[in-house]
């Protein structure tokens, strides 16, 4: 039997690690104990968010480094209503994100903007009707 493939773990690769971890605070997120000069670390509802220098984490890859621009990803946070993703992005930009594009109704009918953090990672801020239950966590149909 094949092992399950779950999402456990998803690291940031940051540019100033202390700028980086007073944006993800300020939204309210708890550095965890287990962070250290070199990481940080939060929980994100089962998930764990990891902070780590650009070029720490390229060098423990054994990547390059260099690149910027669109990194053909993004992260998301669905909600539970229009009203909260228009909060959700109030709060990111108060925080010192950049607003990317103003949150609209989608193609899809759902409702959705983006934000990037202080080092450009993309954050889909969105309500999905079909997805999304009372307290904002994500069902995806069977």
């Amino acid at each position: 039997m094949p092992l399950p493939l779950r999402l456990t773990l998803v690291t940031l690769g940051v540019s100033d690690l202390p700028k980086a971890t007073a944006f993800y605070e300020q939204l309210g997120l708890v550095k965890s104990s287990q962070s250290n000069d070199g990481v940080s670390f939060f929980d994100v509802g089962g998930v764990a968010l990891a902070l780590f220098g650009r070029e720490a984490l390229a060098e423990d890859a054994g990547v390059e480094a260099e690149g910027e621009g669109f990194r053909a990803q993004s992260l998301a946070w669905n909600l539970a209503s229009p009203g909260d993703v228009d909060k959700a992005v109030v709060r990111m930009v108060a925080a010192g994100g950049n607003l990317v594009k103003a949150a609209e109704k989608t193609f899809w009918g759902g409702y959705a903007g983006y934000v990037s953090d202080p080092d450009g990672h993309l954050w889909e801020l969105a309500h999905n009707p079909f997805w999304t239950d009372a307290e904002g966590q994500t069902r995806l149909p069977a």
